[in-house]
């Protein structure tokens, strides 16, 4: 059910509100997980603390799509492939990714193996992704931040699926996936 900020619980509103003045709209998904406060409040805290990691965007996005593709979330993945799109990444880099596999580039490409291990493993990395991150500059801090951003999209990927499949908002549309269903979103 997509709520609004008029017909969300009470306890919702203010979240929906916050959303929305962040973002100049309230994302289909925010208006599905609105209809539990509490479910909304932690999906609203962790974008926040995604949002506030000092990731470099393109990581960040890589891992939230490593981890769409992995938890098999559709919504999510459109949402990080337009976000890697206006950040300059290539059109073959992001049919890759799409298909699980990992970028070009040594960082992106361990970023995303990294991403996809945390999600696969539930947190257990083997130790050869943990140090082939850190060969490419990552800091601790850098890795816990990424663990962030992929706790952030496992949990869009839960409502998401869990809803059914979270109706694309139109800004998604043209990045689908699987391609097949750009029709029906």
């Amino acid at each position: 059910m997509d709520l609004t900020i008029r017909t969300a619980p009470t306890e919702s509103q203010p979240i929906l509100d916050g959303i929305e003045a962040d973002l100049g709209f309230v994302p289909n998904l925010a208006a599905t997980a609105a209809a539990s406060p509490a479910l909304l409040a932690g999906f609203d805290g962790l974008r926040r603390a995604a949002a506030a990691t000092k990731l470099d965007p393109v990581d960040r996005e890589v891992a939230g799509l490593a981890v769409g593709i992995v938890v098999d979330n559709r919504y999510g993945v459109a949402f990080h492939t337009t976000r890697l799109a206006n950040l300059g990444v290539g059109e073959d880099d992001l049919a890759a990714m799409r298909d699980g596999r990992p970028p070009a580039g040594s960082r992106p490409a361990a970023v995303y193996e990294f991403a996809r291990a945390v999600a696969t493993g539930r947190g257990k990395v083997d130790a050869a992704i943990v140090d082939r991150l850190i060969a490419e500059g990552a800091s601790t801090s850098e890795m816990l931040d990424l663990v962030t951003e992929c706790a952030f999209a496992t949990l869009v990927g839960l409502v998401d699926n869990l809803a059914g499949g979270v109706p694309l908002d139109a800004f998604l549309v043209p990045r689908a996936w699987p391609a097949e269903n750009a029709e029906s979103s």
